[in-house]
């Protein structure tokens, strides 16, 4: 058998977890393979070691049947591998073309950079495979799905064979991720090889010939996709059955928590505003869900309702009380809570542990601190709650920092504290993003046990999944506004999808 890549009895251990125990791996020539596990389970160190970030304590890895020893990631270009990482490794204030030739320029006379064949070649790379970027634009500028093509053409730039995906689609909306797997099939056909990971049982089915399956750090199964069940996968991956229907009794809608009234937001310098004429309520015990294309003014509106940035014009009142022009910290005292869309800008201190993070909006209450010092004790005390409780894993418990778990742990450890604070309101953005199978079904869960605590809940999701099955209302988004408010019970996910793109407006949003 003549396999692309064979990683053969990998065991990597850090202080406090064995990441892999005993793994084999082996990709054949011109394949998608999945590499399927739960967060934390060991899929992104398995990779970092076939990409030289990291070096195996005990195992050997081949290469078209040749032992080789990739010690860092020039000698895995070498070796024609390359990795487009779940958080992308760009530098924002570059141009798309100086990002793909970062590391390998030509030079000419007096170290001048040679752009005009790197230019040419990667125009044509980007033809070739509908890549469609601009080189001149700058990162920063670009979207997040465009931001992914520029780290594919850096991999397609340096000739790579070997192509790692490591959870491309976290970031990406559903169009963006169909066309991501029209590109893999695409170079599949010129002969590559692609390692998928990800724990998204749909895309596995789309588009993997073959998948590996391991579990807290070890090797389960290798199965062919197309012998194998979405249940049956799921069942490999989290070790057992998995409920896919989201379990809860109809809504039972108390007092009004959340009253937003004609809300526009204009930043200094948009032609328009980013916000027009919001108006709507969230009350106690339902879930009302922001279905949307990424990008069409949700995360200005929960950026207005917690406090991140001021509206133009508008009014919003919680708990009958106006918190427009409040500080963060009186609204999340006021009994606001929000699970952020970006976990590392708006959700963790990454260098704090995480019974620091776990406190990071209540460390001034008298429960943690006395006379200007922290109380340890209960600090850790009330992490180590957290940790069993909502099943986040790390190395050291309590004491890991942040920066060091995967990217499902630090997202559970922000579920955990922001429901455990006990608010009124509860926004959650994008709550499940990223997350295994096992851990969705958990969080799940526990935004419905909010839900029926008799608190509110506001949920803005671009899964339609998770649209249709969580939320007890529907309001859609599309160019800052609010165009249709829909019952998941009266609606299908064909019809969200004409109001999502603009093409359908309720009674009551009409123009």
């Amino acid at each position: 058998m003549d396999y692309a890549i064979e990683m053969l009895h990998i065991t990597k251990e850090f202080p406090g977890i064995k990441a892999n125990d005993d793994i084999t791996l082996q990709v054949k020539q011109g394949e998608i393979h999945a590499l399927l596990g739960e967060n934390g389970a060991g899929k992104s160190t398995l990779m970092s070691i076939l990409f030289g970030l990291y070096q195996p304590d005990i195992g050997t890895i081949k290469i078209h049947g040749q032992e080789v020893k990739i010690n860092d990631p020039n000698d895995a270009n070498k070796y024609k591998i390359g990795m487009v990482h779940q958080h992308f490794k760009l530098v924002h204030n570059f141009t798309v073309l100086e990002n793909i030739i970062l590391g390998i320029e030509e030079t000419g006379f007096a170290g001048k950079i040679k752009r005009a064949g790197a230019r040419k070649k990667v125009m044509e790379l980007s033809e070739k495979y509908h890549l469609n970027v601009d080189p001149d634009a700058k990162i920063e500028d670009i979207t997040v799905g465009m931001q992914q093509r520029v780290e594919i053409l850096k991999m397609l730039f340096r000739d790579n064979e070997i192509l790692i995906f490591d959870e491309p689609t976290a970031v990406l909306t559903p169009q963006e991720i169909d066309e991501l797997m029209h590109i893999m099939k695409d170079l599949i056909k010129e002969g590559k090889s692609i390692i998928f990971i990800t724990h998204k049982l749909n895309e596995i089915k789309a588009v993997a010939d073959r998948c590996t399956i391991i579990r807290k750090g070890k090797y389960v199964d290798t199965v062919n996709v197309a012998d194998v069940s979405k249940e049956q996968l799921s069942e490999l991956m989290v070790g057992h059955k998995v409920n896919f229907i989201v379990d809860k009794a109809p809504a039972q809608p108390g007092d009004t928590v959340l009253h937003v009234e004609h809300l526009t937001y204009q930043p200094k310098g948009a032609n328009k505003p980013l916000l027009n004429d919001v108006s709507f309520d969230v009350r106690r015990g339902e879930i009302v869900c922001i279905a949307g294309i990424d990008g069409n003014g949700q995360s200005e509106l929960v950026y207005n309702i917690s406090g991140i940035e001021n509206p133009t014009s508008g009014k919003i009142t919680l708990n009958g009380k106006d918190i427009t022009h409040d500080s963060i910290r009186h609204r999340n005292d006021d009994g606001l809570a929000v699970i952020p869309e970006d976990r590392h800008k708006h959700g963790l201190v990454l260098d704090y542990n995480v019974a620091e993070n776990m406190i990071l909006k209540s460390y001034y209450k008298p429960e943690y601190q006395s006379h200007g010092f922290l109380k340890f004790d209960e600090m850790y005390k009330n992490a180590d709650h957290l940790i069993e409780e909502y099943d986040v894993r790390s190395g050291e418990g309590a004491k890991s920092s942040a920066r060091g778990m995967s990217g499902g742990n630090q997202q559970k450890a922000i579920v955990a504290r922001e429901i455990e604070s006990g608010s009124d309101l509860l926004i959650a953005v994008q709550p499940t993003r990223g997350l295994d199978v096992g851990a969705i079904e958990f969080i799940h869960k526990q935004i419905v046990k909010h839900r029926d605590n008799n608190k509110a809940v506001l949920l803005v999701s671009l899964e339609l999944d998770e649209v249709m099955t969580v939320s007890d209302r529907i309001l859609v988004m599309y160019e800052g506004e609010i165009v249709g408010d829909l019952d998941p019970k009266q609606t299908n996910v064909k019809e969200l999808g004409l109001y999502m793109a603009g093409s359908k407006r309720g009674a009551g949003y009409e123009k």
